[in-house]
């Protein structure tokens, strides 16, 4: 079963029984059993050791991994904190007189997502609690806030040249490539970050919704914000004291401040590092973890001066904010074992094959041909770093760069925005589980929600690289896109009234 079709079945078999049963924790362990299964011969004792020592305590015991974890409780308690101080309803309160409308408080979450391009797990955790307070006032539902969020954290990160994800790319670089000016290069090419974005404020502006979000969005207008939730989260319940606007705005800025420097610190900038140059070497996961510790400090020195909350208080959120992660923590741990039982199947070298083969044939096809592979290896996996590494040493070792051949940057293009896309789409990726942390939505019930808008940037998107692949021109491709995009949204909102014209 090594390196054949068959070492992308667990996360198949997981994926399918999430989206049919819509309860992921036990679809996820399936999915890592029958990765178990394959790779022992379907021996009980090799089973239990793969799936346990090779597979969920190594992935615990991998410091970046637990980095993540640390990162997300801090978060947590971050959010817990600016909740009991009344910071967070202070700044709906003052919100709500700034923004007036449904399209307001959306395209304000779309603003402050796009402005939060360090990272994407920073991105959704952060604008979910900065504008779920916004959002829910206006009768914006869970679903709609988690796909605004899922869609300003990794399509922003991946054509920000500051950022995380740029270090990714520029570290999955083979040596003596420049892997932060090839990721700059790549940026016109990255259709389907470009397009998502634009697809992401025509619906808002248009007030389109279509496919599960439709129904989501009009139980929100009726007064339910969740509608498939069985457990309804208010983030009322959480509020008490008399905080202020800066009670919110202080921990976010200094959490943006802090992680900044964090990431820099990381990447050697005290040590004579340039800005960029550290920024490429950079480790999130150490950066993340220092910049939030630093920045949970800070919130809890200034509650404690400016009296809003009490030390008792203060200590009590440190439960309440692990509490409220739990979740996306075991859903986080189960998506990273399944990583590793379809990498000890040999998943990487059976897509190489597949690349490899169809280079030479169908050569002005190939961007197009690795977007899709990227969506599909991205959505198995769940990971889009992971797509990275696999797809770009591959496409740079096909058309290197000293060769001047322009597909090159194209298709390592094609593969981020593939990736980009798989990981939206997939219920076991770890942006779209943080996505429906930070709007505490139900993770299904997002999954669900964004897939037809997703596939239809990606379908937009495929029709743009097979033209890249033949006229090898930025611009024009792109302009092709955004054309079809918009046109595919307008015909959608004139689809929509005629159809609700004829219902009344």
């Amino acid at each position: 079963m090594y390196a054949t079709f068959w070492s992308l079945v667990p996360p198949i078999v997981a994926i399918a029984l999430a989206l049919i049963t819509k309860e992921v924790y036990s679809s996820l362990f399936v999915g890592i059993l029958v990765g178990g299964l394959f790779f022992s011969g379907f021996s009980f004792e090799g089973t239990l050791v793969h799936i346990f020592q090779d597979g969920m305590i190594a992935q615990l015991s991998d410091s970046y991994n637990v980095g993540i974890l640390v990162f997300l409780v801090f978060l947590g308690i971050m959010v817990a904190l600016m909740n009991k101080a009344g910071g967070s309803a202070a700044f709906g309160e003052w919100a709500s007189k700034k923004i007036t409308s449904r399209v307001g408080a959306q395209l304000a979450t779309i603003l402050l997502g796009c402005l939060i391009f360090i990272d994407d797990y920073f991105n959704c955790l952060t604008v979910g609690s900065v504008m779920r307070p916004v959002t829910d006032r206006h009768q914006v539902s869970r679903a709609k806030l988690a796909y605004l969020i899922d869609a300003t954290a990794a399509p922003v990160c991946i054509i920000a040249p500051i950022s995380s994800w740029a270090a990714a790319v520029s570290a999955f670089s083979p040596e003596g490539t420049n892997g932060l000016v090839l990721f700059i290069k790549a940026i016109p090419y990255n259709y389907y970050a470009l397009l998502t974005i634009l697809m992401m404020v025509t619906i808002t502006v248009l007030k389109i919704d279509y496919g599960p979000m439709a129904r989501h969005e009009k139980n929100a207008m009726a007064g339910n914000i969740f509608t498939d939730m069985e457990t309804q989260v208010s983030d009322e319940d959480a509020i008490k004291g008399s905080g202020k606007v800066i009670d919110l705005v202080l921990p976010i800025v200094s959490l943006i401040i802090c992680c900044v420097i964090g990431m820099i610190y990381s990447g050697g900038f005290f040590e004579g590092e340039g800005f960029v140059d550290a920024f490429a070497n950079s480790d999130a996961s150490v950066g993340l973890v220092l910049g939030s510790f630093v920045a949970l400090a800070i919130t809890l020195i200034v509650y404690l001066i400016r009296g809003v909350l009490k030390f008792k208080d203060c200590m009590a959120c440190l439960t309440e904010g692990f509490k409220a992660m739990v979740p996306a923590i075991m859903i986080l741990v189960l998506a990273w074992t399944l990583k590793s039982m379809t990498d000890s199947l040999g998943a990487k070298d059976y897509v190489a094959a597949i690349v490899s083969s169809s280079a030479g044939a169908l050569q002005n096809f190939l961007p197009a041909i690795v977007f899709l592979i990227a969506v599909g290896l991205s959505f198995a996996t769940g990971t889009s770093w992971g797509t990275f590494g696999i797809l770009i040493p591959i496409c740079l070792a096909s058309f290197p760069l000293e060769s001047g051949n322009p597909l090159a940057v194209i298709c390592v293009s094609a593969c981020m925005a593939g990736a980009v896309c798989g990981d939206h789409c997939s219920p076991i990726s770890d942006t779209t589980i943080m996505s429906s942390a930070g709007a505490m939505c139900d993770h299904i019930a997002h999954v669900s929600t964004q897939m037809p808008y997703a596939l239809t940037a990606a379908a937009i998107s495929f029709v743009a690289y097979v033209i890249a692949g033949f006229v090898q021109n930025a611009v024009i491709c792109l302009i092709i896109g955004v054309v079809i995009t918009i046109g595919c949204m307008f015909f959608l909102h004139y689809g929509m009234k005629n159809r609700d014209t004829e219902a009344a």
